[in-house]
């Protein structure tokens, strides 16, 4: 493999024009202000699920303090290439940590080309939002092989022409924590891994569209947010979420009509994300010690999760007899309160129009929380297009959804109007 390149003197601007007018601007930003602040060399935590990884994904050097900087790319091993892709690239770019909202880190990700010659304007980007696949390192989807059905469906956005920029999220793969729900982590490396690949390749667009599943829905949703105050100048036209996960109302205050919602229970997947989420109270307080509350057949699952991903840490929860009934010995009731705060959407009127999907059968999201999501956002103004798929679970979703949600960004990038559905949303049948 040809060796990774760092990019860190400039970019390459498409227009003479630009370059004269970012120097100036920057010259005058310096002298007035000095330097942005640049952030520490990242240190690796193993108690986090930190290693395992190549150099690649380690900044031996401080972070350069602007978010949306490609500091180095290489191709991806033929294992990670997606079959409508005509160039792969591992990345690594600078983004903000979404915990203190202010210090500079390095993320990973990848960025995929589709084949062909790319328009005058180049070619338009959907940014992906992955699902949970762990929060060790080696965990990362630029490093490890996706799973087929996230295949099948990014070959489905290439093959209509959409270049991909897909971002590992904070602390996934890169050195540190993975603090996997906090929206605000997950937002900003979603915006950055738009902004660095758009900077750094003239052939794409500044057209951009968020699309996300599971984990990687609530990413796409909080960056739709965040962008108005992160990135103004972020020029995206809507968002595509499917199986919106842990939305209302536990993450979510609305005085918009809401349903109830069914307690999650049972083992394997469940048991595993009820373990996974104390490495985010880990990520959000050094002083947090899983030890004091898991129960001792999760205490394996916890290691399981340190070093290997979704499919090693269910395996093990089921090899050990864990279920979300028996995960505790002690409820971590004050670090979930800690952690509310990051994980609740401040708000959910979208300046652009969001399409969500959902699975009737969906047992991990469950359809009467994302109901209660779609009803809050509508309740608030915002344009939605919501769709029901019957018979479709948590992952079979994904790419039945894109019946309806291409034709819906392709409304978007011709200046189409998106109508919304939210009056004919009707709350959906139990699948329980």
């Amino acid at each position: 493999m040809p060796a990774a390149v760092d990019i860190t003197s400039g970019r390459e601007e498409r227009q003479a024009g630009v370059i004269i007018a970012i120097g100036v601007a920057i010259l005058l930003a310096v002298t007035a202000f000095g330097r942005p602040p640049s952030g520490p060399k990242p240190l690796l935590d193993p108690r986090q699920g930190d290693g395992g990884v190549s150099t690649f994904y380690v900044w031996d050097k401080e972070v350069p303090g602007s978010p949306g900087e490609l500091l180095r790319q290489e191709p991806l091993p033929e294992n990670l290439m997606l079959a409508n892709a005509s160039k792969g690239l591992r990345v690594l770019y600078t983004s903000t940590n979404g915990i203190d909202g202010k210090t500079p880190i390095a993320v990973s990700g990848a960025v995929y080309f589709p084949k062909g010659k790319p328009s005058s304007g180049g070619w338009p980007v959907v940014v992906w939002g992955h699902g949970h696949t762990g929060v060790a390192d080696v965990c990362a989807p630029s490093w490890a092989p996706r799973q087929q059905r996230d295949i099948d469906y990014l070959n489905a956005w290439l093959a209509e022409g959409f270049a991909i920029a897909a971002t590992d999220y904070q602390g996934l793969g890169t050195p540190g924590g993975h603090p996997w729900g906090v929206l605000r982590a997950e937002g900003y490396s979603l915006i950055d891994s738009a902004r660095s690949a758009i900077a750094a390749f003239p052939e794409l667009s500044d057209s951009v569209i968020l699309i996300g599943q599971s984990q990687g829905s609530r990413a796409v949703l909080s960056a739709s947010l965040l962008a108005r105050q992160y990135a103004p100048t972020f020029k995206f036209k809507g968002t595509v979420a499917t199986g919106v996960a842990l939305a209302a109302p536990a993450s979510l205050e609305t005085k918009a009509p809401q349903i109830p919602v069914p307690p999650r229970t049972g083992g394997g997947a469940n048991a595993r994300l009820a373990v996974e989420s104390l490495f985010r109270f880990v990520a959000l307080d050094g002083k947090f010690d899983p030890a004091d509350y898991l129960s001792d057949g999760a205490k394996l699952v916890f290691e399981a999760a340190r070093t290997g991903c979704s499919a090693a840490i269910e395996k093990a929860a089921d090899q050990n007899g864990v279920t979300t009934e028996n995960v505790f010995k002690k409820n971590p009731e004050a670090a979930v309160a800690n952690a509310a705060g990051y994980l609740r959407f401040p708000r959910t009127s979208f300046a652009h129009p969001v399409f969500i999907g959902t699975g009737l059968d969906d047992v991990t999201a469950l359809p009467q929380s994302q109901y209660n999501f779609i009803m809050a956002a509508c309740y608030e103004g915002s344009t939605v297009e919501a769709h029901y798929y019957p018979g479709q679970d948590h992952s079979g979703t994904v790419n039945a959804s894109l019946v309806n949600s291409m034709p819906f960004v392709k409304k978007l990038l011709a200046g189409q109007r998106i109508t919304s559905n939210c009056n004919t949303v009707t709350p959906p049948a139990s699948t329980r």
